[in-house]
């Protein structure tokens, strides 16, 4: 099929030759079955009461929840600087799970409670350049009102392509 016959085909016909012909990018993720992964301590806790896992993996693509700065105990950081970074390290954790790594992460979405000081811009970039110093991930920051616990402060949400 050229180009120039797209134009005297039938919708259905073009249908057709799409599903036939499946993009090689896409197509190991329509055939992997979802892998979840489930960390211990608080992705057990998490998993127990709240019925959610920490990353899940389709073929090469890797996603994972949001982290926070948390211990397993669930107690937070009272410095916003020890609680992003204990952030970036339970990210580690739930990329660890699945196959990954920072290294791998093409996509970042933090979430901030209280704005954005410059502490915070300063330890998210720094902690980017320490983690992922070959890449520079695409990043969206949103501020909001609250997180899933009472003294978060941040949360950090990425996608990781393993292959």
């Amino acid at each position: 099929m050229t180009n120039a016959n797209v134009g005297t085909m039938q919708p259905s016909e073009i249908v057709f030759n799409l599903r036939t012909r499946p993009d090689p990018l896409i197509e190991d993720s329509y055939m992997s079955k979802p892998q979840f992964f489930v960390s211990p301590g608080y992705g057990q806790r998490f998993l127990d009461e709240l019925h959610f896992s920490q990353a899940v993996r389709i073929g090469d693509r890797v996603e994972i929840s949001g982290q926070g700065g948390w211990t397993d105990e669930l107690d937070i950081p009272n410095q916003v600087e020890e609680e992003i970074a204990q952030a970036f390290r339970n990210v580690e954790r739930a990329l660890a799970l699945a196959g990954a790594n920072w290294s791998h992460v093409y996509h970042v979405n933090s979430y901030h409670v209280g704005g954005f000081p410059p502490e915070v811009n300063t330890t998210m970039t720094t902690l980017f350049r320490e983690n992922m110093p070959d890449n520079a991930p695409i990043w969206t920051q949103i501020g909001v009102d609250a997180l899933g616990l009472p003294k978060m402060r941040v949360e950090i949400r990425v996608t990781a392509h393993v292959g």
